[in-house]
């Protein structure tokens, strides 16, 4: 059989596709509320075209990239589908960033123009300054307070009024391996990589997230991940596709994400460990069970045990910006329902399983370079291939050849593969602690740390040792209050792992996450190695 593709049979796939469908087949339904203002999806629809017209008004071209820095708000939302109807390649700036690191990324991404919350107009005027960048910017007025802060700059609902309400041709995308998404992973020792993705892997990994966490329609969803990370895990394509309620958050607070919760009803809502220890902190216990989808940084079993006594169902995924965000998922399994909690608990902190739009996803032996045992024990990188892989890195052909290294994308991610198939994360590469010629989960002693009652936070890096070359030390935070001691810690210690795993130093204080609840351990490990470190500091 020889057949070709043609106009009848085939369409490129991509995820604008999800918005027109939701505005013609529930045009009523309520698609974004705010802390100010509510929509429906015939409006955001309506909205989204005026926006992209006015961008093509604008002399953007397919190809080209806009950039957007904005909390979870209405207009955060609708970029991201107006800017690719385009063609163009949508940019989402970390909110968090500094100066220097934007003006960086505006300059690499090459972005000719920005759409910036009145919030962050400051920061963007000195990266702007600090680059000699001449980018025309857009202000988005959501909070009142901050609109002394515009100067000139063009308003985003002016800018949308010079959009055509009504357009003779479709926006329609050619080809579903063009770009669709330019973001860039948290710089540690280098400059941050510009991850590019396209529409097709987009369209895939949004209907993954359905599939995964079976979804049903019309979820209503709180925003308490930021759309700026991994265009929020590809959820806003996802609600689209579900015509789902999106409610958005500007600022995430753990008073208000309940308070929401009972006030529409929410059904599902994301975040990384960061949050989960917010809710545990407040302490609320739900009336009706929620859907919650963490990722990022592994969570202890101890926090994923209390978060749902509180009520919260925790679904455990694992991805990276490369792979358009989640691209395994803990997948449940029936016969888990006849465990203790303790067990039940253990085996949600295992990365699981491939995700629908992941051909196949393997751990290596990084000497052997085979496949490792499934014993749960040996350990090796993990490697990804399949449909929701990156396209590469942006103007760096090198980096993307290493990661693309043998026809694998290589994550530089540590782990073992149990019995079931399982996947479970035990470090990142560099993050693994030589001790004596053995190698130390840094993960596995974080875990067994937060079993001790009164530690709310920890983690564990490599310290410089003269015999032993390094040696593992700890960063503690404590409850408000507590009287717990270095010897309680390392009794403990003592009684629940071996030896040489024990932390031979602890250091006190409130250890500080990026946006996306990493901590940044290369920064960690310099604490460590001063010689000064004191024994309570505050630390990144």
């Amino acid at each position: 059989m020889n057949f070709k593709k043609n106009k009848a049979n085939y369409a490129p796939l991509t995820p604008i596709d999800f918005l027109e469908r939701a505005a013609i087949v529930f045009p009523n339904y309520t698609s974004i509320i705010t802390e100010t203002k509510k929509f429906t999806w015939d409006e955001t629809f309506k909205r989204c075209v005026l926006f992209a017209s006015s961008l093509v008004k604008k002399k953007i071209k397919p190809g080209q990239v806009v950039s957007i820095m904005a909390p979870n708000t209405h207009a955060m939302y609708e970029a991201h589908f107006a800017i690719p109807m385009t063609g163009a390649i949508i940019n989402t700036i970390n909110i968090r960033l500094d100066p220097k690191t934007i003006s960086y990324i505006i300059g690499h991404s090459k972005t000719k123009l920005i759409f910036v919350d009145t919030e962050f107009l400051p920061t963007i005027r000195k990266a702007l300054k600090l680059g000699k960048h001449k980018i025309n910017l857009i202000a988005i007025k959501d909070d009142k307070k901050f609109s002394t802060n515009i100067i000139n700059e063009k308003s985003y609902e002016n800018f949308l009024n010079n959009g055509k309400k009504k357009i003779v041709k479709r926006f329609i995308i050619k080809n579903e391996w063009s770009p669709i998404s330019l973001s860039y992973t948290s710089g540690t020792t280098n400059k941050p990589k510009g991850v590019v993705t396209h529409h097709r892997g987009a369209y895939l990994n949004a209907i993954s997230n359905q599939l995964v966490w079976n979804m049903k329609k019309n979820p209503t969803y709180l925003w308490t991940l930021p759309m700026f990370h991994c265009n929020g895990w590809c959820f806003p394509w996802t609600l689209a596709a579900l015509v789902g309620k999106n409610i958005c958050l500007r600022k995430v607070n753990s008073k208000k994400i309940f308070a929401l919760i009972k006030k529409h009803n929410v059904s599902h809502l994301c975040g990384t460990t960061v949050i989960i220890n917010l809710l545990i902190e407040e302490g609320v216990k739900l009336k009706n069970k929620i859907e919650f989808m963490t990722g990022a940084a592994p969570p202890p079993s101890m926090v994923l045990k209390k978060i749902e006594e509180q009520g919260f169902n925790i679904t455990h995924t694992y991805g990276l910006t490369e792979v358009y965000g989640p691209a395994t998922v803990c997948e449940w399994q029936n016969d888990w329902a006849k465990l203790k909690k303790n067990k039940i608990a253990e085996l949600k902190t295992h990365q699981g399983v491939k995700y629908p739009g992941i051909s196949q996803i393997k751990i290596f032996n990084k000497k052997t370079k085979r496949e490792v045992k499934h014993n749960g024990k040996e350990l090796g990188e993990v490697f990804i291939k399949g449909n929701t892989v990156m396209m590469g890195y942006h103007e760096d052909l090198i980096s993307t050849k290493k990661a693309f290294n043998k026809g694998w994308f290589h994550t530089g991610d540590i782990g073992v593969t149990h019995k079931n198939g399982y996947i479970q994360l035990k470090d990142r590469s560099k993050d693994i602690i030589i001790s004596g010629g053995e190698n130390i989960s840094s993960i596995e002693i974080e875990n067994i740390l937060f079993k001790i009652k009164d530690i709310i936070d920890a983690a564990v890096v490599a310290k410089k040792d003269d015999k032993w070359g390094e040696v593992p030390c700890a960063f503690i935070t404590l409850k408000k209050n507590s009287t717990l001691q270095k010897s309680q810690i390392i009794d403990f210690c003592e009684k629940n792992m071996a030896k040489f795993k024990i932390p031979k130093k602890i250091i006190f204080g409130k250890i500080n996450k990026t946006s996306t609840g990493k901590i940044q351990k290369y920064l960690l490990r310099k604490i460590a190695n001063q010689n000064n470190a004191s024994s309570r500091n505050n630390v990144k």
